[in-house]
């Protein structure tokens, strides 16, 4: 892998002394030291500026608090969701709606909003949840599993591939891409390059042929009158592959690796199944995965800092849900949290269209574990594997039980 060492520059004149912090969201040694990327980033808000400048990966500031984050998301009009990317992209690409801003963002967001509503996610709810059943009932007699290779990686995504209209035999393949893309090494230009030619060729034949699938839906969408340029359709399903194959596979891991440490809990949820909605949101708020970026687009003093036209900003909201001055003991798992509006979706105008089908799959995965697997722990005999990006992964979660 190359190094962000590799990435580095100088400090800007505008960033002063005080506000440089050397952390590198991809590879920074803080991770392995605290043995938890989130335990890592509960170190940052202890330890670094609130908001900071980081020569890695090109430079660029973190954002830790919450109300900062929250408050910089709401703000498009100062953080630029357009060329956004960190480390920049390596092909000249838009995928709409997540690379634009108001008002263009919101004809491009709203078809999102219809394929993706509560209501239409819940009339695949029980294709989630004859799936989850099938993929539990597989390993359940084998007393252990890697829950993301058994369960966390194909439910979300094979769901979401059929959703798609890809080739679900292609999942290893998928998912590779998908981690290369998210990377900051020589093969994310790469995985870029074969994931346009793949959506490219199944764009070719929905035009010939239309199915019951987003894609075919994407070709006849109108905007302000007229079909999608080829660019902006090949951008949005690009995003959607990105997007629908990673997220909410990370999300079920850090769950299901919270319950393995907790077996109170899992007896609590398993004697009142009631209570896994709500065990749902403290995993959002506990362990949020992303972090998204934007672009500063006028020089401007912003909460005491300096900020200049074309700054690049992180928001580490795995940082800003450990923040105590949004969440009390924001460490603790609390199942009776008054306080569990979360961000983990993201707030403002880009806030996550697939948190709908996000909450059904994370709530339909624990009823049906939970249901179907005695307590579990994790195995003393073998060790988790993690992976930062934009995106922290969990790549291993090997769990036991006793049949």
């Amino acid at each position: 892998m190359v190094s962000s060492v590799e990435l580095v520059r100088s400090v800007p004149p505008h960033v002063p002394t005080s506000r440089v912090y050397d952390f590198d969201f991809h590879n920074d040694p803080l991770y392995a030291e605290k043995g938890d990327m989130h335990d890592a980033f509960a170190h940052l808000l202890s330890n670094a500026p609130s908001m900071f400048w980081t020569p890695r990966n090109g430079g660029h500031w973190v954002v830790l608090e919450h109300d900062l984050v929250a408050q910089a998301m709401r703000t498009p009009e100062i953080f630029s969701s357009v060329r956004q990317a960190i480390p920049a992209m390596p092909v000249d690409i838009v995928m709409p709606p997540i690379m634009l801003d108001p008002p263009e963002h919101a004809k491009f967001r709203a078809p999102l909003n219809k394929a993706f509503s509560p209501k239409s996610m819940q009339e695949i709810s029980a294709s989630v949840r004859e799936l989850a059943a099938e993929l539990i009932d597989n390993i359940a007699a084998d007393g252990h599993c890697d829950f993301v290779g058994a369960i966390s990686e194909p439910l979300p995504v094979l769901i979401f591939m059929k959703l798609m209209g890809m080739p679900v035999d292609r999942l290893a393949d998928f998912r590779e891409w998908v981690h290369q893309t998210l990377s900051n090494t020589p093969e994310r230009e790469i995985a870029y390059g074969k994931v346009a030619q793949l959506m490219a060729e199944l764009i070719d034949a929905r035009i010939k042929q239309p199915q019951n699938d987003l894609i075919s839906r994407l070709i006849e969408l109108e905007i302000d009158g007229e079909k999608l340029s080829r660019e902006l359709l090949l951008g949005y399903c690009q995003l959607l592959f990105i997007a629908g194959l990673d997220t909410v596979v990370n999300g079920m891991s850090f769950a299901i690796r919270h319950l393995a440490r907790n077996p109170a809990l899992q007896e609590q949820l398993r004697a009142d199944p009631s209570r896994i909605p709500d065990a749902v949101e403290e995993m959002l708020r506990r362990y949020p995965i992303a972090m998204p970026s934007r672009r500063v687009v006028q020089d401007i003093e912003w909460n005491g800092i300096e900020l200049r036209t074309g700054d690049l900003v992180l928001m580490a909201l795995p940082a800003a849900h450990l923040d105590s001055k949004a969440f009390p003991d924001p460490q603790r798992f609390d199942l009776d949290r008054d306080n569990v509006t979360h961000i983990t979706f993201g707030t403002g105008v880009h806030r996550c269209a697939g948190s709908h089908l996000a909450r059904i799959e994370l709530q339909i995965l624990n009823e049906e574990w939970l249901k179907r697997i005695p307590s579990f722990r994790m195995d003393p005999d073998k060790k988790e594997r993690f992976h930062a990006a934009n995106v922290l992964s969990i790549d291993y979660l090997p769990l036991v039980w006793t049949i």
